[in-house]
This record gives C-alpha cells, sequence and structure tokens, in this order.
C-alpha cells in the first residue's frame, strides 16, 4: 500500500462519524484541518566531524483548547503526513475523555541506532530551541511528551533545554513524561498499556458481546497476539497475562512468533535483550513476517506498533474476535469495515 497516507485516513473515519452529527459542514471543515505545521531542519555536526541535516516536524492540530498536547517520536518514518494525523488524533482523544488539550504531535526523521548518545541529545537539544524560538513549546501552549522512540531521557534534555532559555516559574509543565527526579510523575511508564488492558477487560465483561462472538465472558483462559512490546504493548501484555489471559504470539520488527501453548512473557523479554531478537525462543515457531502474526489463531488482537498494521489486504484473515488498539491508527477505515462485517 505504497500510496497509503495516513492523515487522509484519519479524515475518513471523521468524515464517516461526522454523518451522525448535525454540525454544519463548514464547522466540520475547520475540525479537520491542523492549524500550525512546522517543518525543521537543522545541520547535526556528527562525533567525526561530518554534517549531517536533520529534519523534524511538530504539529498543532487544534487551538480549540490549550495547550496544545502530543508526543514526539524519532523514527525513520516520520513524515509531515504522519504527523499531522497524529495530530489530530491527539485532538479526537483528548475530545473523547474530555481533557482540556488540543491535539498536537512532533517527531525527528532518524534512525536512532545510527547516532551516539551525544549525537542524539544534541538533536534533541536543537530541536527543542527551534521549537521555543516559534513558541511550539510550553506550559501554557504546546506540551510534548515520549512516543515510538522516545522516552523519560529525552524529555529531560528537552526540560533543561527549555530552563536554559526560558525564565519560566512553570518549566517544568513544558514536557510530560520526565524523569522522576525532575518532576515526573510515577507510574506513567506503565499507564498507557494499562490503559488498553482495562478497555478490553472491561469489554470481555459484557455478556452479550461474548455470547455474540461465542466466548465466555472475563479474560481468564483467551488468548491473545500482541504486535509490538515497546512501552505501551508490553504493558498491555503483562497486564493482560496478570488478568489471566494466555500469550500465544508475539511481533517484533525482527519477526514473529507463536506458540499456541502459550509464551512466557518475562523470559521472551530476556531472551531478546540477550541475543536481540525474538525468533529462536523456546518452543515457538517462527512465521513469515512482523506481520504474519497478525492473522494467527487467537481471541484478542493487540496492535501495539505502527499505524497501517491492519488494512483491506489482511483484514479479511484476521481470526482475532476482539481487537484492541494499542498503537495509533493501526487499522485502516476499509479494514474497520471488514472487520465490522466479520462480528469481530
Amino acid at each position: 500500500m505504497s500510496d497509503y497516507k495516513f492523515f487522509a485516513q484519519v479524515n475518513k473515519a471523521f468524515d464517516i462519524a461526522a454523518k451522525y452529527s448535525e454540525f454544519d459542514q463548514g464547522l466540520l471543515d475547520q475540525i479537520k484541518i491542523c492549524n500550525n505545521v512546522y517543518h525543521i531542519t537543522f545541520p547535526l555536526e556528527r562525533d567525526d566531524g561530518t554534517i549531517e541535516v536533520i529534519h523534524g516536524w511538530r504539529v498543532e492540530h487544534s487551538h480549540h483548547k490549550l495547550p496544545t498536547k502530543g508526543g514526539i517520536r524519532f523514527s525513520t518514518t516520520v513524515n509531515e503526513d504522519e504527523t499531522m494525523a497524529l495530530a489530530a488524533l491527539m485532538t479526537y482523544k483528548c475530545a473523547v475523555v474530555d481533557v482540556p488539550f488540543g491535539g498536537a504531535k512532533g517527531g525527528i526523521k532518524i534512525d536512532k541506532s545510527r547516532f551516539s548518545d551525544e549525537e542524539l541529545e544534541r538533536i534533541t537539544r536543537r530541536y527543542t530551541y527551534e521549537l521555543i524560538k516559534k513558541d511550539f513549546l510550553g506550559p501554557g501552549s504546546d506540551v510534548p511528551a515520549p512516543d515510538y522512540g522516545t522516552g523519560a531521557r529525552e524529555m529531560g534534555w528537552i526540560l533543561d533545554t527549555y530552563r536554559q532559555l526560558k525564565s519560566d516559574i512553570n518549566a517544568e509543565a513544558c514536557v510530560t513524561g520526565k524523569p522522576i527526579p525532575q518532576g515526573g510523575v510515577r507510574g506513567r511508564t506503565e499507564a498507557t498499556g494499562r490503559g488498553v488492558y482495562f478497555g478490553i477487560r472491561e469489554a470481555c465483561k459484557n455478556k452479550e458481546d461474548m455470547e455474540d462472538l461465542g466466548l465466555e465472558p472475563g479474560l481468564e483462559g483467551k488468548t491473545f497476539v500482541i504486535q509490538g512490546l515497546g512501552n505501551v504493548g508490553y504493558h498491555a501484555a503483562q497486564n493482560m497475562i496478570q488478568g489471566g489471559a494466555i500469550m500465544v504470539g508475539v511481533a517484533e520488527i525482527e519477526g514473529s512468533i507463536y506458540d499456541s501453548e502459550g509464551i512466557d512473557l518475562e523470559s521472551l523479554m530476556e531472551y531478546r535483550e540477550d541475543t536481540g531478537s525474538i525468533i529462536g525462543f523456546g518452543d515457538t515457531k517462527e512465521l513469515e513476517s512482523n506481520t504474519a502474526v497478525l492473522e494467527a489463531e487467537c481471541d484478542i488482537l493487540i496492535p501495539a506498533a505502527l499505524e497501517n498494521q491492519i488494512n483491506e489486504e489482511n483484514a479479511p484473515n484476521i481470526q482475532a474476535k476482539i481487537i484492541g488498539e494499542a498503537a495509533n491508527g493501526p487499522t485502516t477505515a476499509e479494514a474497520h469495515n471488514i472487520l465490522k462485517e466479520k462480528g469481530a
């Protein structure tokens, strides 16, 4: 799907939902657009003295409530379209749960593995400086957070840079997901994955829905496949297992594995730490690609990686009866319709 456009997919889903509203079309059109799109370029002097141009983005989708809120990701997939789509999704997520933020998102187009820690710090601090220059960062204007490829360390660098440039008594509020000693919140790391678990757990309590799916109420004994063992995926899987579910499939960037008897999460994480891969773990079967496990037999599928993972090509083959979306936009609008027709 080389012609896939994430922002267009988000707007397609918005248009479907908007049909059930009574708002004027002009207002609906205004809601969809991004208020500010900032493309940043700057030179990085590498440790070996060579110069490399770095590209980054920050998008503020909606200023209907301030500050805007949304993570910063470091990935080779980062581009303007993706950042706009993720910013829009942040607006809608905040609105659905009625928290007073507009949506935003940021990213830097890099492969982190190519850079030293010192280079990553310079990249992060320069990106922060560029955001501050244009008022794209601040407690009352735009507050970033960790996302794919970033964590507390990067947020700490952002906070430190902001403090150096701004004499703001509320400086610590310029970013969330900080290290605990720098004003971070305990439990923040686990929060998203735990929230995914709570959502699935509550869905499984509905007797009528479970009966329609041919399942017993509750999580106990239900099998699940998870795509992505990053911060969100790992904690979602951990909570699912503690809730009585059985992990039978896992996908990571290097491939996917399956074992109908169950996979021990902590042992798998130790194995990957030692070997750099999930492939070859225990008695698991290696599947043909890192997306093949999405079509494996299971009760619950949890996509916790990137967007466009469940699409019109693989949706007809998905066997899971419950999809617990832990990633941003993992299911396309076309796939949603296919899954809905299948009764998932």
